[in-house]
């Protein structure tokens, strides 16, 4: 629950672009729905609950002095006109002016809370939700799935924001449900686990978060610094290496990464290392040459382990969009990814590209990440997200 927090702060973004759009759309033709003012109806319950205690104690008192009734009855005369006064009075309220009452009701308290503007779900306003959807990047193949199911059996309902926001975080969840899954952990000794992506994506954070997660879960794990051609990544693993207490392994600057991959796996053999975690340089999905760098490094670590690697994380940047989904396509024919991370959640308003991914791949999601502290890394829970992705509390 305090990730959840976390993440719904930071994603901010995100959620106040959907719950912005949505408030648009039901505010355009939407109209105060008068039901819920009818149930409050606060005169009602006044003269049932004040004026009845009065006119019970009233006939005991004419019944033992009759005399002195005389001049009581044209005092109750003045409660007993008083009592019609009121009667009339809620029946003319709703009647004239039914959307005050209700309104000042809510204002006050009465009827549980603020004015409830609802819209009827038609056409218009269902292309008016997918465009809302698309804006936040969640593709429109998926945003029509979405907006499709969450009109079955709903068309012609008049639906508020919030009922917009439950039904829609219901559907983001059912459809991340599947593909949020943890990192698998294999009893193999050293379990590999290759981390690509592309430049700038947060491979070497999340490698080092990753390393100081699984060393506090009691593992061994030996960090391969596989981008040797940028000395600050192999300085700031070296540095996640010595907050976690984690042996990096390096090379000269300019080493084929290859080479050192390999060299890496039997140090960590030796060792007797739970997990091997190998960086690599990050690298454009359009880059041909590149790309085939990365599969060297898979057929060099094979020969020493046919298995291998045992897991392929492909780190994603939650600001590059629907960019991310071309570079998922590039990443499994080269790699065989096995797994997601997305970071940089907190950086972006277009936070539904991780739905469009969990629709068009269906490859586990092991972790998001919404800051650069140890603790900004969780395990991806498909519920929190999809709360924190509408501006939702969780279940």
């Amino acid at each position: 629950m305090a990730f959840f927090k976390k993440l719904k702060d930071k994603l901010f973004k995100s959620s106040s672009k959907l719950e912005e759009g949505l408030d648009a759309i039901v505010e355009d033709g939407g109209t105060v729905d008068p039901e819920p003012s009818v149930p409050p109806t606060a005169p009602p319950p006044e003269p049932v609950t004040v004026p009845e205690p009065e006119p019970a104690p009233e006939p005991e008192p004419p019944v033992t002095p009759e005399p002195l009734p005389i001049p009581q009855p044209g005092q109750d005369p003045a409660p007993i006109p008083s009592d019609p006064m009121p009667a009339p009075a809620p029946l003319e309220e709703p009647q004239s002016p039914p959307e005050t009452s209700g309104l000042l009701g809510r204002f006050l308290g009465r009827g549980g809370g603020k004015p409830v503007l609802r819209r009827t779900l038609d056409d218009d306003m269902l292309e008016q939700l997918e465009e809302v959807l698309i804006s936040a990047d969640m593709g429109v193949d998926t945003a029509l799935r979405v907006t499709a199911n969450m009109a079955e059996g709903r068309m012609g309902r008049k639906l508020s924001t919030e009922e917009i926001k439950s039904l829609l975080s219901g559907e983001i969840a059912r459809i991340m449900e599947p593909v949020a899954r943890p990192m698998p952990l294999y009893p193999k000794r050293p379990q590999v686990v290759l981390v690509v992506g592309v430049n700038g994506s947060g491979k070497t954070t999340t490698i080092g978060k990753l390393a100081s997660q699984f060393k506090a879960a009691g593992k061994s794990v030996v960090i391969a610094a596989g981008d040797t051609f940028r000395a600050a990544a192999v300085e700031q693993l070296q540095v996640w290496g010595d907050r976690a207490g984690v042996p990096v392994l390096t090379a000269p600057e300019g080493t084929d990464p290859a080479s050192l991959a390999y060299d890496a796996m039997a140090k960590a053999q030796q060792d007797g290392a739970d997990l091997l975690m190998i960086d690599t340089a990050g690298r454009l999905q359009n880059r041909a040459d590149l790309m085939e760098e990365l599969a060297k490094i898979v057929r060099v670590i094979r020969k020493r382990d046919e298995t291998a690697p045992h897991n392929t994380l492909l780190v994603l940047d939650a600001t590059t969009g629907q960019n991310a989904l071309s570079q998922v396509e590039t990443f499994r024919r080269i790699s065989d990814v096995s797994g997601l991370v997305m970071t940089k959640l907190d950086g972006t308003a277009k936070g539904g590209v991780l739905v469009a991914l969990a629709d068009k791949f269906g490859l586990p999601i092991h972790a998001i990440g919404v800051g650069e502290q140890i603790d900004d890394l969780a395990p991806f829970d498909p519920e929190e997200f999809a709360a924190a992705l509408t501006g939702m509390d969780p279940r």
